[in-house]
């Protein structure tokens, strides 16, 4: 994974990992970490971007967790390009890439998983069961791993970064969790690596899924019935050609609870099918 003349260093052990942090401790330096399952895009480059302007150090992390893929879902098939995440994360300016193997994570006799009740079982969690248990016992490794001041989240997975704040509360980890806003293709498609597996005629009917949502946040705002607003953005993504829609809900910005109020904040959230592809998205409600 080397390339000549980079400032980026690659380690792929805990041991390696904590040294060259307390290393930077001793200078008075502090850390930001930015999590990724690799496949790297420019929302991914915005997370490091954002994390350089809030610390002295950044460290990424590459990991593809197969606790957070459910049996029949897309673990094997899921995108890795190593050296092109590494060249990336090398012209983002990232001082440090922790890239474990599964057996470094998940060493034999590993028998410890967290379970988010709650947040963890709506909406994605009801229909990926275990998922968020995976993505939460990941997330605890790796900030207990590192201990950095301040690690950053995009808010495309919205539910996961609100899930996530949640466990560094409840297990008193003391790490700031920073949400970073969705960056969109000029149309409106949230960056994700799984628009890998879109067709150009899925690609072209995709951005029919944040229009649908943005609508039905827009209309809430306008104090619209909720149900009916919900309900007409689901009626909308399967006339653009969707093949199925697994949840459109309106829930509170905060707590993922039901909307109960216009006046609420609120965020519209969204998983949809279109071929190969799983794409989930959400939209604020917007306020004042």
């Amino acid at each position: 994974m080397a390339a000549a003349n980079v400032n980026l260093v690659a380690v792929r052990d805990v041991e390696s990992l904590r040294r060259r942090i307390q290393g930077w401790r001793r200078e008075g330096r502090t850390v930001a970490l930015v999590p990724t399952m690799g496949a790297l895009h420019k929302g991914h480059v915005t997370l490091m971007e954002r994390a350089k302007k809030m610390a002295d150090r950044v460290v990424a992390t590459i990991f593809v967790n197969p606790k957070q893929f459910g049996p029949s879902e897309d673990f094997s098939a899921y995108p890795r390009r190593e050296n092109q995440d590494f060249e990336m994360l090398n012209g983002a300016g990232v001082h440090l890439l922790f890239a474990p193997d599964v057996g470094a994570m998940y060493p034999p006799n590993f028998a410890t998983s967290i379970r988010m009740s709650g947040i963890g079982e709506i909406l994605d969690g009801a229909h990926r069961p275990g998922h968020f248990d995976g993505v939460a016992t990941v997330v605890a490794k790796l900030l207990l791993q590192a201990l950095p001041d301040i690690a950053l989240f995009g808010e495309k997975d919205y539910q996961q970064l609100v899930l996530i704040r949640r466990l560094v509360a409840d297990l008193n980890i003391p790490v700031d969790i920073i949400g970073v806003e969705t960056v969109r293709e000029a149309d409106g498609l949230a960056l994700s690596s799984r628009n890998a597996y879109l067709t150009a005629n899925e690609r072209a009917k995709a951005p029919a899924l944040y229009a649908a949502i943005t609508t039905a946040a827009k209309a809430i705002a306008q104090g619209e019935n909720i149900a009916a607003a919900v309900s007409s953005a689901r009626e909308n993504i399967l006339a653009s050609g969707f093949s199925s829609v697994d949840y459109v809900d309106a829930r509170h910005a905060e707590t993922l609870a039901p909307l109960g109020s216009n006046a609420e904040p609120g965020r519209v959230l969204v998983a949809a099918h279109l071929g190969r592809a799983r794409l989930i998205d959400n939209a604020a409600v917007p306020r004042g």
